[in-house]
């Protein structure tokens, strides 16, 4: 792990939300850029982040300046359960005043190939570029149980060398396809927030920040921004093995 990476540990999954809508709230307040991009996870735990960010902020954010995106997304219907988007619509999106025009679906329910380039297009054309890459001023990321972040799963470590802003991958077990942005944009942004909550994740999470050989399997432990700084959120129970 990276000496610049920051570990903040609390002791419920409620106070590791409510610090990380915090710290999003200084960032947005603290920038003078015209426009924040903003690129969000899926996930139960980004869910709690929605429902706090509407909650206690709703009227304290310049919405009209922030830009959403997505890591990932689920090749279904907007409207579908397990559709990153659908979550983020319920719990944020509709609870906020925000313009239709900074809300940039990944849209999954289309032909994946075509989409994943459609919405390489799409950043390509709203982001700076540092590098050969875009930059997107926060990435917001989760951790799952096998270790995948974003849709970059344990099988497909090659996406941190890919040369596209987006590629098609496809869940291990399930088979569904997805759509990800990949690893050398996740890479190079301004900053990124890991956000890992519970009990189930504390395996993986010893492994990453304790530095073992079993991390090197793991597409979260290959998350370090080059420019910019990374910030874990994770409570006690995910945190219980850490030595």
């Amino acid at each position: 792990m990276s000496e610049a990476t920051e570990v903040r540990i609390f002791s419920n999954p409620k106070k590791t939300v409510k610090a990380m809508a915090k710290e999003i709230f200084r960032l947005t307040k603290s920038s003078v850029q015209e426009s924040i991009h903003i690129l969000l996870s899926g996930g139960n735990t980004p869910a709690l982040l929605f429902q706090k960010l509407s909650a206690k902020y709703a009227a304290e954010i310049e919405w009209e300046r922030i830009h959403f995106w997505w890591g990932d997304e689920r090749c279904v219907s907007p409207d579908d359960d397990q559709s990153n988007f659908k979550s983020a619509n319920d719990l944020l999106l509709s609870q906020i005043s925000i313009p239709g025009q900074n809300i940039h679906r990944i849209q999954c329910e289309n032909n994946t190939e075509d989409e994943a380039i459609r919405y390489a297009e799409e950043i390509k054309l709203n982001l700076n570029f540092r590098g050969d890459s875009p930059v997107f001023d926060l990435v917001i990321l989760g951790l799952g149980d096998d270790g995948h972040t974003a849709s970059i799963f344990p099988d497909e470590l090659e996406l941190f060398e890919d040369e596209q802003i987006c590629a098609v991958t496809r869940h291990p077990l399930s088979g569904q396809l997805r759509i990800t942005i990949t690893g050398k944009v996740l890479n190079n942004a301004n900053r990124v927030f890991f956000l890992v909550t519970g009990e189930s994740k504390a395996q993986r999470i010893a492994e990453i920040m304790n530095d073992d050989e079993a991390a090197k399997l793991l597409p979260a432990y290959y998350i370090s921004p080059k420019n910019g700084e990374l910030i874990w959120f994770i409570d006690e129970a995910a945190a219980a093995k850490i030595l």
